[in-house]
């Protein structure tokens, strides 16, 4: 289904299917083989951290147990004075958002920015036992998902490797390619479905043969999946969807901070001040306002960020049913200045915030994980039997050889025309499924031509014609 050979020399050419699309077979058969012979690398470092990732969620809760939990009490305190007991205990850096206690026996974060030896792109999070204002550790945070520092070492591990932006390329070139893979796969499982159903109960390679097929076509469809969402968040073709949602209206909107002047200057909680809201209506009165228009838990409330700005009040379960509903207070009076629901975003911006949250494991929570642990393993093993397939196919001693070159030229034009048409505009939405392509061919190419004309020069000069 992806990665390696999967086919013999006399399977390319064996006409397994008839009709106007029987000549593409043997096209994809090449594009299969050599996609999962250069591509099954990054896709099997890919599958093997997503199967770590997927299992960081339960570690989370187990390593960083005494900070998340704490016995239940009676009353809360309230949120001005968690904020007040994190800030007693960590006095440095700006107070950019707190996260009251969601459950009983939860603790609450409060989020420190400009702590000195904590990454820019992270948070310092201060966990207080909302009961007591007991302040129960303090520890690195990525994202809008709270990712503590075990999630966030093996999602930067899957993401780039931990090597930066360079390292994103491995991921995006993964689920650039996984999709063609996943489709060319199904295509020729399709094109030999009763073929495959006579391999059943063999051995050697046609039993591997039919294992990845039988695998890859019950996986298809989460690889397809995995591919497309995973393109979203992308280096380069995630910047050509946000240029495409952006043109069609389909951006993810978001709740506006800003206050008229004036009569508010000087009132609101300014950056400095670390959002403790000396001055102004302070977080309690704004967390009241907020849940006045509905916001359940669990909620994230975020200082101004100068004195023109408003509190902004957003729910962040990205959980079924996703809550994503925001608000903006004023903080001289503490009136709702502006809401946005989830209901109202775009269609677009709506089955993007789903996709994501699939992909990465939070929308439907233990089963989503679980799901994603199985399409990991599913692929490690498809990779695993596209080699074996390769080498098997080699009699034991070496790998096969590759599927012959040339099956373009047997494609008819109707059919060949529009397909690199589609292949050139597919290539220069997503970059590293476009460059790449284009390599191989030129690479394949020049081979073919040295191998014509070595060919020829041996042909000739054993007294034959040229």
């Amino acid at each position: 289904m992806t990665t390696a050979p999967s086919t013999t020399q006399a399977e390319a050419s064996r006409p397994a299917a008839r009709g106007r699309w029987a000549p593409l077979r043997p096209l994809v058969l090449r594009l299969h083989f050599y996609a999962g012979v250069l591509i099954a690398p990054f896709l099997l470092v890919a599958a093997v951290t997503g199967l770590l990732y997927a299992g960081s969620f339960q570690a989370e809760k187990l390593v960083y147990d005494h900070e998340l939990t704490v016995p239940a009490g009676e009353r809360e305190l309230p949120v001005s004075a968690q904020v007040a007991a994190a800030r007693k205990a960590h006095p440095e850096g700006t107070v950019t958002a707190v996260r009251p206690a969601p459950e009983a026996g939860a603790t609450t974060r409060v989020l420190l920015s400009g702590v000195e030896g904590v990454d820019p792109e992270h948070t310092l999070a201060v966990f207080v036992d909302p009961y007591t204002g007991e302040v129960r550790g303090a520890l690195e945070q990525y994202g809008a998902t709270g990712a503590l520092p075990l999630r966030t070492w093996i999602d930067e591990l899957h993401r780039d490797l931990h090597l930066g932006e360079t390292g994103r390329l491995y991921s995006e070139l993964a689920a650039s390619w996984l999709w063609v893979i996943a489709g060319g796969g199904l295509v020729l499982w399709f094109s030999r479905r009763r073929a495959l159903r006579r391999v059943r109960g063999t051995t050697g390679r046609r039993r591997t043969l039919g294992l990845h097929g039988t695998v890859g076509v019950w996986t298809a469809a989460g690889f397809l999946f995995l591919s497309a969402t995973g393109l979203t968040w992308s280096a380069y073709a995630g910047a050509n969807i946000d240029e495409l949602r952006t043109s069609l209206g389909q951006a993810t909107p978001s709740v506006s901070a800003a206050v008229s002047g004036g009569e508010h200057a000087g009132h609101g909680s300014a950056a400095g001040t670390g959002g403790t809201a000396e001055h102004g209506v302070g977080p309690d009165k704004v967390l009241a306002a907020a849940r006045a228009k509905g916001l359940e838990d669990p909620v994230e409330i975020v200082p101004p960020a100068d004195a023109d700005s408003a509190w902004v009040v957003r729910q962040i379960q990205r959980g079924w049913p996703t809550k994503q509903d925001s608000v903006a207070v004023d903080p001289a009076t503490g009136q709702v200045t502006d809401e946005l629901r989830f209901a109202d975003y775009p269609v677009l911006a709506k089955l993007t915030r789903w996709g994501i949250d699939l992909h990465t494991g939070v929308l439907f929570g233990l089963v989503n994980q679980i799901a994603l642990a199985l399409l990991a393993l599913a692929l490690i093993l498809l990779i695993l039997w596209g080699y074996r397939m390769w080498w098997q196919r080699g009699r034991g001693s070496a790998f096969g050889r590759p599927i012959p070159r040339g099956a373009w030229a047997e494609v008819p034009p109707y059919l060949l025309v529009p397909a690199l048409a589609a292949v050139a505009v597919l290539g220069w939405f997503v970059p590293l499924l476009g460059i790449p392509l284009a390599g191989f061919l030129a690479v394949d190419i020049l081979l073919g031509e040295i191998a014509h004309r070595r060919g020829h020069r041996t042909y000739g000069g054993a007294g034959g014609v040229k």
